[in-house]
């Protein structure tokens, strides 16, 4: 995700904070600063931060060992104001699946707050929900509420939040999962629309919520949409087999008077039958900046590069260039090159299969509505 920093790793999964969870903590620091506390209360502060932090990690985390007894890895984990994502390598395949990985999250924070209760009692302390105070306060009562907050929020039926996918997963045990996936939804972006004329009248930190969940909503139904388009087409259906290649020690020259002389921006690099690298466009420029037109192909192309074979589906080269986030994919047959993958491709296909299922439904209607003989 953009505007993400990496932070460090769990269990082999990579946390990443968002630029926006800063506003959060700012937001609580400001609360501390402008309500006139001390250092005590302002570290108490900082220190209730940094416990969200780890239970919106934790949340996260429960997603993906959920997944990972399902045979599915977790790319990621990225840090929001408002929860967090878990970007899977994949989603469940049946609904069930779906359901009890959406599900782990929020049992998750519900556990953690129900063993603060246990301690909050052992120690004599009764827990508060309705007088809760931000702003000092019994420390661990606001851990507590803030893990019922976080599994409420997330139980909510709304992309991205795990509710979403909780609708999704009970509609798709009925219904296909594409028409599924459009229903949540629309019911998440109904949401947005709440949260967008409430926040309006009372609290605006709602407006920054409902856009988050009106994007949410409407990503998640586009790819939905596109993986469906892309069922049961082979990647050879959609590659370039029109297209040039480079040697490594071709000087990058020869890559500018290609580029100049036509649309491909990335080259393969082959010799022989063999494909050796990918020169592509930003390290071809990065490279003439800093060392002109004579280097070889060899010193600016990148060997860690991407392949499909050319029978493999376009949904499994597609989560590949979502994997990669690169521009080509090299497709192999048979250890050859016979073409080259780009998102430009794949949207063009998409373009061209709507283009004649509209015409198909609209030479359907025109039978429907003919007189019988």
């Amino acid at each position: 995700m953009r505007w993400s920093w990496k932070i460090g790793e769990v269990a082999g999964i990579g946390i990443y904070i968002h630029a926006t969870f800063y506003l959060l903590i700012l937001f609580i620091l400001l609360r501390h600063i402008l309500g006139g506390h001390g250092l005590r209360a302002a570290l108490a502060g900082v220190a209730f931060i940094l416990v969200i932090f780890i239970c919106v990690i934790l949340h996260e985390l429960g997603h993906a060992l959920a997944a990972r007894r399902f045979g599915i890895r977790t790319r990621d984990i990225t840090l929001l104001p408002i929860g967090g994502v878990a970007r899977l390598e994949r989603m469940p395949e049946k609904p069930s699946q779906e359901l009890r990985v959406a599900l782990a999250g929020p049992v998750v924070n519900v556990l953690i707050a129900a063993g603060l209760y246990g301690v909050l009692f052992l120690l004599g302390s009764r827990p508060e929900l309705e007088k809760l105070e931000w702003v000092g306060g019994d420390f661990l009562n606001k851990v507590m509420a803030i893990n019922l907050w976080l599994a409420g929020f997330n139980m909510l039926p709304a992309f991205p939040m795990d509710g979403g996918r909780v609708l999704r997963a009970l509609l798709a045990s009925r219904m296909e999962f594409t028409r599924a996936t459009l229903i949540a939804a629309r019911v998440g972006q109904a949401m947005a629309l709440l949260f967008g004329l409430l926040g309006l009248f009372t609290d605006p930190f709602l407006l920054f919520i409902a856009l988050f969940v009106w994007m949410g909503a409407e990503a998640e139904a586009a790819m939905v949409q596109v993986k469906t388009s892309l069922g049961g087409i082979p990647v050879a259906q959609a590659m370039l087999t029109d297209f040039r290649t480079v040697q490594p020690d071709d000087p990058l020259s020869i890559a500018v008077d290609h580029i100049l002389a036509g649309w491909q921006q990335d080259f393969p690099v082959v010799f022989g039958e063999h494909v050796l690298g990918v020169l592509t466009r930003e390290d071809l420029m990065r490279t003439l900046a800093q060392q002109g037109t004579e280097v070889r192909v060899r010193d600016a192309m990148r060997r860690d590069f991407m392949t499909v074979d050319s029978h493999a589906m376009l949904e499994e080269a597609l989560a590949l260039l979502q994997t990669c986030q690169c521009r080509t994919i090299v497709v192999l047959h048979d250890g050859r090159l016979v073409g080259m993958l780009t998102p430009d491709n794949i949207a063009e296909l998409i373009a061209i299969e709507s283009a004649l299922l509209a015409h198909a439904r609209q030479r359907k209607r025109e039978a429907s509505a003919r007189p019988a003989p």
